[in-house]
């Protein structure tokens, strides 16, 4: 039965979860949700990891995230389908956050965006992200697609710089491009093999794990042949097999003034990613989402995930079309979700410290490549001017400066535009 009509207040801010439940809920639907929540663990196991260490933080940080904040998104959000977990999105928001206030000050940037992204759904805002015009979305979207590609060629390619890796996206590539001669060929061809058989297991066998079997086949490579190259454990010392106890990072007024530029960031792009995921869930499912309680969810899963030290939680595209593909009934798959991956957690631990870097750098890469929006760039740059402006735009910027930069220009471009547009038809 698909989802119509127009909520009142206390249907706007019920969870999908209430939802279900209230029209029946049996064992078959639970034998459904069972088998999609397994079939999307099993793509967020390596994406958690590797979206987490491409972000500046260990890769079982990306895991807590995953696991709390994915659960709290299914359990509380206004979406059937959306499966929550750290997102490619954020990964150049939150090296620089990490980089400039530390972890304690990322993980009180992630919470003052929880509450922020709460008081937003409360406040029924979910509904303003649908005017963010599109060639904006396409535009940062591309763009940080493009950075999360160049991010990950140190470890693809294995390369040692003599300095620490610029930020910045043009002084990053001068400093790869310096680091060429250090390249280690073990690690270039785990990297790139770990690419192929991921798109070559796409193309023929779509519904297979490409990304789990391409690392797994990756870490056995590399230790059957013995090659020198560099794993989780040999950076990070592995992961822990559970999570840890919730804390609260040190908040002092100073610190929450330092960090609020990014908690704004993280907000924003956390906004209009888990609804945009939310949508393209309802367009696979001809299901409606409820934007305000998804808002409301995503900022206490954000919330949630920084207590157990996680990063930054949204729904993502690839996670939740994986659900929905699997034929999940409702949020239960979600929840499933998190419950499967804090079981491998437990359990296969021990075995994640053999994981080459470059396999996850390859498998980053994939991700990258697959959520940059090429065609509808181009056929954007070709519709007119105006709009290829605002992508071109937004893009650059993006590049150049930073995320909120590219989207507000963006924004002020296409509100210039649409105002002129209005005026000349008035005056004709």
């Amino acid at each position: 039965m698909t989802d119509i009509g127009r909520p009142r207040f206390a249907g706007a801010f019920t969870p999908k979860l209430a939802t279900i439940l209230a029209e029946g809920y049996g064992l078959k639907d639970l034998r459904a949700d069972t088998i999609a929540g397994l079939t999307v663990a099993i793509v967020a196991l390596p994406l958690s990891m590797g979206i987490a260490i491409a972000s500046g933080v260990s890769p079982d940080r990306g895991l807590y995230s995953a696991i709390v904040g994915g659960f709290l998104v299914s359990a509380l959000g206004g979406s059937r389908f959306q499966v929550g977990g750290p997102a490619g999105a954020f990964i150049v928001l939150v090296a620089a956050t990490g980089a400039k206030h530390g972890i304690d000050g990322l993980l009180l940037a992630t919470m003052l965006s929880g509450l922020m992204l709460t008081l937003g759904g409360l406040l029924r805002l979910g509904s303003l992200i649908r005017y963010v015009p599109h060639a904006v979305t396409v535009g940062f979207t591309t763009a940080i697609a493009v950075v999360i590609t160049a991010s990950q060629l140190k470890d693809l390619f294995g390369l040692r710089l003599s300095v620490p890796e610029p930020g910045a996206f043009g002084p990053k590539l001068l400093a790869l491009g310096q680091a060429l001669p250090t390249a280690n060929l073990a690690a270039m061809a785990v990297g790139v093999g770990c690419v192929a058989v991921a798109l070559v297991l796409r193309r023929w066998r779509p519904t297979w794990p490409a990304l789990l079997i391409g690392v797994v086949l990756a870490t056995l490579a590399a230790v059957l042949l013995h090659l020198d190259i560099e794993t989780i454990g040999s950076r990070f010392g592995g992961i822990p097999s559970g999570l840890p106890a919730p804390h609260l990072p040190v908040v002092t007024m100073a610190k929450v003034l330092a960090v609020l530029p990014a908690a704004a960031a993280f907000t924003l792009l956390g906004g209009i990613e888990s609804l945009l995921s939310a949508t393209v869930a309802d367009g696979m499912s001809g299901r409606r989402h409820r934007s305000n309680i998804e808002l409301v969810a995503q900022g206490v899963a954000n919330m949630g995930a920084a207590l157990f030290g996680g990063i930054s939680v949204a729904g993502t595209i690839a996670r939740t079309a994986t659900n929905v593909r699997a034929g999940a009934r409702g949020p239960v798959a979600g929840m499933l979700h998190s419950l499967f991956l804090l079981g491998f957690m437990v359990v296969a631990a021990p075995l994640a410290a053999y994981v080459p870097l470059a396999a996850l750098a390859g498998m980053l890469v994939v991700v990258g490549w697959n959520m940059a929006e090429r065609t509808e760039f181009v056929r954007l740059v070709s519709l007119s001017w105006r709009t290829a402006v605002v992508l071109l735009a937004t893009f650059g910027l993006t590049l150049a400066r930073d995320l909120i930069t590219g989207i507000s220009v963006g924004c002020l471009l296409a509100a210039l535009f649409a105002a002129e547009a209005r005026f000349r038809t008035r005056r004709v």
